[in-house]
């Protein structure tokens, strides 16, 4: 219930801090799309004695964003990771999962000729399904997302970018019996790196 608090207000205070940009002229509206991949660094945790790790794994990232003025935007993210959830030892070692990310998120942008630093905040969904453990069930998760990092701009258009991202939500526990009660708040830390378009 408090994860469920923290995250309703947290999304309040993003909504609260678009507001202005849609007051600010329009002037330097920008839209941009990126591909990067990724590198996904969960965070073990313990709950009712049963530890549960995740395999470091990597996935791609796609977003596209939406400026109103030269600072402010908003993004939206699609990304796909696959790792292993590994709980405690025995039958439940292990449940190789498919992980589906969808976020939204507000951009407060520093634009600069070469370097353009940018910070995020927002939230989403997670989608953990499973591949390999009977009578294991997909499961949805809501997330807090954060992050920051710089786009390296090498022509009018064409960008590098370099980004660290935050996930924090609530583990997967794919609805099996021996996982009942087991849920603990998580981080995924997901470095990336790829290359965008601006238009």
């Amino acid at each position: 219930m408090k994860f469920e608090k923290a995250l309703l207000t947290t999304m309040l205070g993003t909504a609260l801090a678009v507001i202005p940009a849609f007051a600010q002229e329009e002037a330097g509206q920008s839209q941009e799309v990126s591909v990067q991949a990724l590198g996904s660094f969960v965070k073990s945790t313990t709950q009712n004695g049963i530890d549960q790790v995740a395999t470091n794994s990597a996935g791609v990232l796609a977003s596209y964003r939406y400026f109103f003025n030269r600072y402010n935007g908003i993004e939206g993210n699609y990304a796909f990771t696959s790792n292993t959830q590994n709980y405690g030892s025995g039958s439940l070692a292990a449940v190789k999962t498919g992980s589906h990310e969808v976020s939204a998120a507000y951009v407060l942008r520093f634009p600069g000729k070469r370097i353009s630093p940018f910070a995020l905040a927002g939230a989403g969904g997670l989608v953990f399904d499973p591949r390999n453990f009977a009578g294991a069930s997909t499961q949805a998760r809501a997330t807090f997302v954060y992050g920051a990092g710089a786009d390296i701009n090498m022509s009018n258009h064409l960008f590098m970018r370099a980004e660290y991202r935050g996930l924090v939500y609530d583990s997967p526990a794919f609805g099996i019996a021996g996982l009942a009660g087991t849920d603990r708040v998580t981080h995924d830390a997901e470095p990336t790196v790829g290359f965008g378009f601006r238009f």
